[in-house]
């Protein structure tokens, strides 16, 4: 367990996993990560999600970046829920209470797998892009939910593991402003994919994310650039 006592430098010397999808906001959380602590590393999930075209970008990005990348099957996940984001047949629904791109579990199982990985590998940091702001109505982005799994998975592991959430009270414009006070704002708009139809950078235009997406930019844009 590490000291009480270290200073901040310290502190951030340890070592983090990302849980990294190669969106925008897991990109974003990404180079957070990187600008504070000495060793970083990403775990991403195939669990039959709706694209393969997120698995490209987090392959590139990880490369561009030099950051160890893993990817872990769960396609597990598939077989255990019925949801537009592993259903290529099923039309998006955002229109209920709760979206039916929501995975039922997902970021539960995510974090308690992402978990496992980063006690094995020696760190105790964890980073999500999970958001309570614009949370689109999923229940496993919630501020309460990730506190709980924190507490939950120290004492099932006895592990001082932290979850961070950098984007937790951010909205879209204050993301793309965070990845603009980075000086990686048009690489994340480029290279990411966040679209649920899989088109990489600016995406389809039409589907919930893509719009979300360029509401958040416009709005960002709109109020003046931190860089230009």
């Amino acid at each position: 367990m590490p000291s009480l006592n270290k200073t901040r430098e310290e502190f951030y010397m340890e070592k983090a996993v990302v849980v990294f999808s190669g969106g925008q906001d897991s990109t974003t959380c990404l180079l957070w990560a990187l600008e504070r602590f000495d060793n970083v590393e990403t775990v991403t999930f195939l669990y039959g999600q709706r694209n393969r075209s997120e698995l490209d970008s987090a392959k590139k990005i990880t490369e561009d970046l030099g950051v160890k990348h893993t990817v872990l099957d769960m396609n597990l996940l598939n077989q255990l829920t019925d949801n537009a984001m592993t259903r290529k047949d099923m039309e998006i629904d955002e229109s209920g209470e709760v979206p039916n791109t929501f995975v039922p579990g997902r970021n539960h199982i995510f974090l308690s797998f992402a978990a496992i990985f980063a006690k094995g590998i020696g760190a105790r940091h964890i980073i999500t892009g999970v958001s309570e702001t614009d949370f689109s109505g999923y229940l496993d982005c919630r501020n309460n939910f990730i506190k709980s799994l924190n507490l939950t998975l120290n004492l099932a592991m006895d592990h001082p593991f932290e979850i961070h959430t950098p984007l937790m009270w951010k909205n879209k414009s204050q993301t793309w402003e965070m990845a603009d006070e980075m000086g990686k704002l048009e690489y994340i708009r480029k290279h990411t994919t966040t679209c649920y139809n899989g088109i990489i950078g600016d995406g389809c235009g039409e589907c919930p994310s893509c719009k979300l997406r360029k509401q958040g930019l416009d709005a960002y844009l709109a109020g003046g650039r931190a860089h230009v």
